[in-house]
């Protein structure tokens, strides 16, 4: 067979119908291959083999030392000397078993909780000391086999014992036998610690790679350049193969069993060949299909049917099971897939650079086909889209449409970019395209001809979707929605309408129109619309955003089989079913491998038959099968791995031994990683709780950590589970502790004791120190307040004393008043009868009836007069008002020194409140002369018009 047809990426293109072995690994396609190079595990180039343990993490052999990977973080454990892992072997209990060069061993974490490695070669007797690699480590219940080319060693009980060889090469278990191949003489069993011979074996004339069990007590043999054969148990013959070819040319290395009757083979030269138990090639896997490296140094199968690889370069998982295959354009031959599919036993590719078709070949002596894509002649150019109608290809180009038959393009419209084409009637078609709408006619030979452009409607037309109404939905390639009604002869639009936010729409952009189960349905980033006639508005389509979820922002929907339909949202693919009445199961894990792989906004998947579909991705295409099981996802799912705990207070510290957690309450953050084991790809989310923080489940999310801050002491219990796809695992739980803080630890409670009983006596000695102070101060208090009583006494005696006196001076003040008053009036009085007394005389008359001369009375008017005026009068007013009313004339004379004693006089009347009458009669003046005295008083005194005399004096 030519090198160049097995460096070309082969893949197997007989449907599943056809061929007759099991359908569990597809040849159509290969399968999705993950890429784990040197710079994602930062280590060594070369893995020289793998294992997995009991908790799912995988461990490989690398170049330098042992690396771990638990399907989110890589890990490499240094070996002693930095030596290079040759062999690796897990037990199921806790410990990874490695060889190296002059070092066997294993590793597993210590009381310490860390995780470390535990040297056995000084239990190798010193005869037989390890001198050489160790190239194979196999596990069974009770003991541990390492092997190198010289020397066998059994570790059991604690012990390690040896079985010495001649030359060897590789010991294998097969089954629960283990077989061994010396050089140029045949194959040899271990049985217990000696080696028996194996009859018939001495036929293999090259080194032995792999021996798997092949049912029924039959082994398969892989030898490096003879090929296969068969052990029965007693005889060993050549299988002949369609793998033989390829095994002798590019020289098997190792090989792995795949449960459903299939077997892997790694090469030295060209990737990973995988055959039935018919001997028929059914996958190649190599570089050009995914791998990044083809010399292959070992592989493993793990439980979910992920088939790894431990490459010269690097790490690759192949999931052989999935129900999604692959065909990538490594070379850029043909640029962007916009639309796929298949016809008349070719596939059909549509790129930005024109139309490519290779056969699709359904022989079934040809089970081993690659492609080989051709450009069809006159097609280059942007291709749109690929519609099969009736038995007829057509293909929306950027130049018109076009008729694909075989390898023939036939031009039938000029149209340019024909972007989606619809069935408007049994015999016509309307197709979207730049300018607007076209109608194709079905000819009398049954092909598709154009017919004539709809009239006055250029719109860029998107998408077309008739609603069986006599209207015609299309979508604006950037903004809006329109409505047409045709004329009655269909040439031209009768009316246009224009949607967007007005009537009920969301926006303008982004809108797309769908059938969906027989409904017209309108896309948009915030859901799906539906359309009311009798209003002429949209609305939102509750109903079926709600089962979407985050798919209800889809912006395309593709007809699947039946009721099943096509999301596409930006690149993501999920597939509804909507057979149930009120009901959508909605499948979108089984396609997250294909996220940010489709050509945004341009999705492509066409039907193949019921179950096979096309998907058209950027560098080619993929292959899904809708009936094949996922292994992987049926398989049972671990739990959630707790992989480290670290407390970040200060700065992040691991938390090594989990048995008996205790944080110190001074540092009471903790930040806990996690992960679920599982490698193939599928959505995991992760839930946790924290018992003794929280009552409830938080919210499912991708998170794989989770920090608590500032915790309070007491028990804590940290809970989590994951969800793959639905299904969720167990409960992982991980307890610890928060220590009280440094004044609530027992010893702090006994202090608490020592402190009370100490401040109990303290307390009591106080209280009668202080009862003994306070009686002290109630005696100095009493004392106190009984010579403050005398004082209050005699102070109140003083004050009644004083009142008294008061009081008596008061009264001497009222009854001096009384006879001042008595004294002016009596005064007054005689006055007034002195007046009388001189008006009477002055009217004195004879016997005669005369008055008497004025010479006979004047004396006695003189006496009279001189009673009125008498000073003796003043004197004794002016010492009894001065008794009354003390240093009222000194006040008078100190601020009016100009006060002449008549002023005085009626200053001291005035103050007495006396009439101008009294006044008058006192001062033996008329009342016209008190008026004047008042008068010029005021003037002397220099009061205001308005500032009554009297008041003034009283103030004074």
């Amino acid at each position: 067979m030519p090198l160049l047809r097995w460096v070309k990426l082969c893949v197997f293109v007989l449907l599943m119908p056809v061929i007759g072995f099991a359908a569990n690994i597809r040849s159509i396609g290969v399968p999705y291959v993950q890429n784990y190079p040197k710079s994602m595990y930062q280590a060594g180039n070369q893995n020289w083999a793998e294992t997995r343990d009991a908790d799912g993490v995988m461990y490989f052999a690398n170049s330098e030392g042992l690396l771990a990977y638990d399907g989110q973080n890589w890990q490499l454990h240094r070996m002693p000397n930095g030596l290079i892992v040759r062999a690796v072997a897990a037990d199921g209990k806790g410990k990874i078993y490695t060889g190296a060069f002059g070092e066997i061993g294993y590793w597993a974490k210590n009381s310490a909780g860390i995780f470390k490695y535990t040297s056995l070669a000084h239990l190798i007797p010193a005869k037989y000391r390890l001198n050489e690699e160790v190239w194979k480590i196999y596990v069974s219940d009770k003991q541990v086999i390492f092997q190198s080319f010289g020397v066998i060693y059994v570790y059991k009980d604690g012990k390690v014992s040896t079985i010495k060889t001649n030359p060897y090469l590789f010991l294998f278990k097969a089954g629960d036998r283990f077989i061994i191949e010396q050089l140029n003489v045949g194959l040899f069993e271990l049985k217990g610690n000696r080696l028996e011979f194996i009859k018939g074996s001495e036929i293999l004339k090259t080194g032995v790679l792999t021996i798997l069990p092949f049912g029924d007590g039959r082994y398969l043999i892989g030898t490096s350049k003879n090929g296969l054969y068969l052990y029965d148990g007693q005889t060993i013959t050549p299988w002949k193969t369609q793998a033989d070819e390829f095994l002798q040319r590019y020289q098997l290395n190792n090989g792995v069993a795949i449960p459903g009757n299939y077997f892997a083979f790694g090469s030295i030269l060209n990737g990973i060949i995988i055959i039935d138990r018919a001997g028929n090639v059914v996958q190649h896997i190599n570089k050009s299909s995914g791998l990044q490296n083809n010399t292959v140094l070992s592989l493993y199968l793990d439980n979910e049917q992920n088939l790894w690889a431990g490459l010269d370069n690097g790490i690759d998982r192949i999931e052989i099971m999935s129900p999604l295959y692959f065909y990538f354009d490594k070379s850029g031959r043909f640029g962007t897939v916009y639309s796929s599919i298949i016809h008349n036993n070719k596939i059909y590719l549509g790129t930005n650079q024109g139309l490519y078709y290779s056969d699709w070949v359904t022989n079934q002596n040809r089970l081993f086909q690659s492609f080989d894509f051709k450009l069809i002649p006159g097609s280059q150019g942007q291709v749109w889209d690929l519609s099969l109608v009736d038995g007829q290809l057509l293909c929306g180009h950027n130049d018109g449409t076009f008729i694909v038959n075989g390898a023939q393009f036939k031009q039938i419209s000029k149209e340019n970019g024909g972007w989606m084409v619809k069935k408007l009637s049994d015999n016509q078609l309307i197709q979207g395209t730049y300018t607007g709408l076209a109608v194709y006619k079905k000819l009398p030979d049954g092909e598709w001809a154009f017919d004539y452009k709809i009239g006055n409607f250029v719109v860029p037309s998107r998408y077309v979707e008739p609603d069986g109404k006599g209207q015609i939905w299309v979508s604006h390639a950037y903004k809006g929605i329109y409505k047409v009604k045709l004329s009655a002869d269909g040439r031209r639009a009768a009316s246009i309408k224009y949607y967007d936010e007005k009537n009920g729409l969301p926006g303008s952009y982004n809108i797309g129109v769908f059938n969906l189960d027989d409904r017209v349905v309108f896309s948009s980033n915030n859901g799906f619309y539906v359309y009311d006639d009798i209003s002429d508005h949209f609305y939102k389509y509750d109903q079926l955003n709600k089962k979407l979820g985050s798919f209800a922002s889809s912006n395309k929907v593709i007809p699947a089989s039946g009721s099943k339909y096509w999301f596409i949202d930006r690149g993501r693919a999920a597939l509804g079913d909507l057979s149930v009445t009120g009901n959508l199961n909605l499948d979108s894990a089984r396609f997250s491998i294909l996220n940010g792989r489709m050509v945004k906004y341009y999705e492509s998947i066409s039907r193949i038959n019921s179950n096979l579909y096309l998907f058209s991705i950027d560098d080619g295409f993929a292959i899904f099968n809708d009936q094949a099981g996922n292994v992987a996802n049926n398989a049972s799912l671990p739990t959630v791995l707790i992989r480290r705990v670290e407390n970040f207070t200060d700065k992040a510290r691991a938390i090594n031994k989990w048995d008996d957690i205790r944080i110190a309450y001074r540092r009471n953050n903790i930040r806990i990683r996690y992960v679920l084991p599982v490698y193939h790809q599928a959505k995991i989310e992760y839930q946790y709780n924290l018992k003794g923080y929280s009552s409830n489940w938080s919210e499912w999310g991708p998170q794989t950590q989770r920090e608590f801050t500032g915790l309070a002491q007491g028990n804590y219990e940290f809970e989590v589970r994951a969800r793959v796809n639905g299904r969720v695992t167990g409960i992982s739980t991980l307890k610890f502790t928060v220590q009280p803080p440094w004044y609530l630890t027992k010893i702090a409670w006994l202090g608490y004791v020592l402190l009370i009983v100490a401040a109990y006596y303290g307390v009591r000695y106080y209280y009668r120190f202080k009862l003994q102070k306070h009686n002290r101060h109630l005696q100095q208090k009493l004392q106190r307040e009984k010579e403050e009583f005398l004082k209050r006494e005699a102070e109140a005696n003083e004050q009644r004393l004083f009142k008294l006196k008061n009081e008596q001076l008061q009264a001497d003040l009222d009854r001096k008043g009384r006879e001042l008053t008595n004294s002016a009036m009596n005064i007054v009085y005689k006055n007034e009868l002195l007046q009388r007394i001189h008006d009477e005389i002055a009217d004195l008359k004879d016997a005669n009836g005369k008055h008497l001369p004025p010479e006979q009375l004047r004396k006695i008017q003189k006496v009279v007069d001189e009673g009125k005026s008498d000073e003796r009068d003043w004197v004794l007013f002016e010492n009894s008002f001065n008794e009354t009313h003390e240093n009222f004339f000194k006040k008078l004379k100190a601020q009016h020194p100009d006060l002449v004693p008549n002023d005085l006089k009626l200053c001291a009347y005035l103050r007495m409140n006396m009439n101008s009458k009294e006044m008058a009669s006192l001062l033996n003046i008329s009342l016209r002369g008190i008026e004047i005295r008042r008068y010029r008083l005021r003037k002397k005194l220099g009061l205001d018009h308005d500032k009554n005399l009297v008041e003034f004096l009283m103030e004074l």
